[in-house]
């Protein structure tokens, strides 16, 4: 191997398997590209004996992560969950979404929510959101140090999911309390954070059912709790899978937009080049922001469970065998984005064959909102003629699923 992959520390009597790309600590410390580049060369589809979350097959290359993407059937959302922790029967309670199903039911109940997203609706939000992007920029101080995960990643994304949701003003820091416990599945192995968890998702779906019962008998309105009511499949959905399919556009709503817009801040210091280029060129920012996805793909993975036994590029993977799909590896591969995957291009030709959003069936449905709200803050900050300087190291999320930041030191300047 052309590079070291270490062990790390022993944890107990079980050795750290340096393979296992499931440990929370690579991504805390960003050092998960050499494993990854490692098991792209030389085993793509790799079985990992032991882990956290116990046995299970990495999906690290491009191809394979497609090719399992295109066959719903054979490789299902629905019989494992769509992350690489098990489900509990005898602790856990299971809450439904639609992303974690599989067909028929996903197909109903994501044209449900699909109208939220088409692009008349783009249209429509479009002058809000750079409104609010245009405040929140206007609110920065110019070379003073602050946070910008917290004064606009955050924030930016929090409002566009109080408007989807029509929710209160002033309650919506609850949309990302509630988003970063339900999206940290490292709470799963503590007892503690596991019950505080779930309490969490029930004071959720408390709040959230007041909200539909007061809509319940009025008329339809373009947001996402009306669009439930008003719908064959969602309307009659029990307390759980309400919960469910809450938590899964609100993590998908808050995490793939907020932590790019933090990869947007970070990415753009750390390439200065790249910087120069967009700073010169405004018309690069729709390719910037698939090269932004590309390069933070905001969820590491998701997972899915073989419904029988088959082959996956030599490999023969069981019925019941579970496989994560690590989109971060596949957005680096060499062979699809070159040997320069690891850099920021603005420029970069393919760069919206990306897979931050995931392929086929299951692609993010709010993928448009998502590189819409990155294009009005790029474009916010052009006219501005702004420039994020980094001034301090990020704080990263621990865990293998939700890839991102809880704080990144910066200041502003003008260029």
């Amino acid at each position: 191997m052309s590079e070291r992959v270490t062990n790390g520390a022993a944890t107990g009597k079980q050795p750290i398997d340096p393979l296992d790309v499931s440990r929370a600590d690579l991504y805390r410390d960003d050092v998960w590209h050499a494993p990854f580049r490692h098991l792209r060369a030389h085993a793509p589809v790799h079985h990992v004996a032991s882990s956290d979350y116990g046995p299970y097959w990495s999906v690290s290359n491009y191809r394979g992560i497609v090719e399992v993407e295109s066959l719903p059937d054979l490789y299902s959302s629905e019989a494992g969950g769509i992350t690489l922790a098990d489900f509990d029967r005898d602790r856990d309670v299971r809450m439904p979404m639609f992303i974690a199903r599989d067909r028929p039911i996903h197909t109903s109940q994501r044209r449900t929510v699909a109208p939220a997203f088409t692009p008349s609706e783009m249209t429509r939000m479009a002058a809000d959101i750079r409104r609010r992007t245009a405040e929140i920029l206007d609110g920065l101080d110019w070379n003073t140090p602050f946070d910008w995960v917290d004064r606009v990643a955050i924030e930016l994304t929090t409002q566009m999911l109080a408007i989807l949701f029509d929710f209160p003003w002033e309650d919506r820091r609850k949309l990302t309390l509630w988003s970063d416990w339900a999206g940290d599945i490292e709470l799963v192995k503590n007892e503690e954070t596991r019950k505080q968890r779930l309490a969490h998702m029930f004071d959720c779906g408390a709040y959230f059912q007041t909200l539909w019962n007061a809509k319940i008998d009025r008329p339809p309105t373009p947001d996402l709790i009306s669009m439930m009511i008003h719908s064959d499949a969602m309307a009659h959905m029990e307390h759980h899978e309400f919960i469910g399919n809450l938590i899964l556009l609100i993590v998908g709503g808050n995490d793939t937009t907020r932590n790019s817009m933090s990869a947007l801040a970070y990415g753009l210091d750390a390439f200065p080049d790249a910087r120069a280029m967009l700073e010169a060129d405004p018309a690069l920012i729709p390719n910037a922001v698939s090269e932004i996805l590309r390069w933070q793909t905001p969820l590491a993975h998701m997972r899915r469970t073989a419904t029988q036994d088959t082959i996956l590029q030599g490999q023969s993977i069981k019925a019941g065998d579970k496989l994560a799909l690590w989109y971060l590896s596949a957005n680096r591969d060499e062979s699809v984005f070159g040997d320069d995957a690891d850099a920021i291009r603005v420029d970069r030709p393919n760069a919206r064959r990306h897979l931050a959003f995931g392929h086929g069936i299951h692609r993010c449905v709010g993928a448009r909102l998502a590189e819409m709200q990155l294009a009005i803050l790029l474009e916010e900050m052009a006219k501005r003629r702004m420039r994020i300087n980094v001034v301090g190291a990020p704080t990263r999320v621990a865990a293998c699923f939700v890839h991102g930041y809880r704080s990144l030191p910066v200041e502003i300047s003008r260029y």
